[in-house]
């Protein structure tokens, strides 16, 4: 065999600028992939591992003017904050919505709360828990 048969013809099979331009977008892919994921990762630490309380509604019942919701709220020795609370009627107009203050050296809570409502509410709903 000779090497002019071996060979690739000039020009047919892209140019080295070509191979140029790939490894470049590729450096650029990688980079902002990482930047991406670092930026998820931040958010998502200080949403979840700086957040100082919690809160989850276990039980609630209904009258015509009120609803008595039980929270269990968790949160760090000293830290304070409030979570929100609120109801809705049949229809979904909100009758009621309040925020309820934990503080203290207690680290779960298990209390129950009255949500006092323009009318009749059928539901109730833990909007969230915020530190101070």
């Amino acid at each position: 065999m000779s090497t002019a048969s071996t060979r690739r013809p000039e020009g047919r099979y892209g140019r080295s600028s070509d191979e140029r331009a790939d490894r470049t977008l590729k450096i650029a892919g990688a980079v902002l992939g990482t930047g991406l994921l670092a930026l998820m990762g931040y958010f998502g630490y200080h949403y979840v591992g700086e957040n100082e309380i919690s809160g989850e509604l276990i039980a609630f019942s209904v009258s015509d003017d009120a609803v008595k919701v039980h929270l269990e709220v968790r949160k760090d020795a000293g830290a304070s904050g409030y979570c929100t609370v609120r109801s809705q009627a049949e229809n979904g107009a909100e009758v009621g919505r309040a925020d309820f203050r934990f503080s203290g050296s207690d680290t779960r809570i298990d209390k129950v709360v009255t949500l006092r409502t323009t009318s009749r509410g059928t539901s109730a709903e833990l909007l969230g828990c915020h530190a101070d």
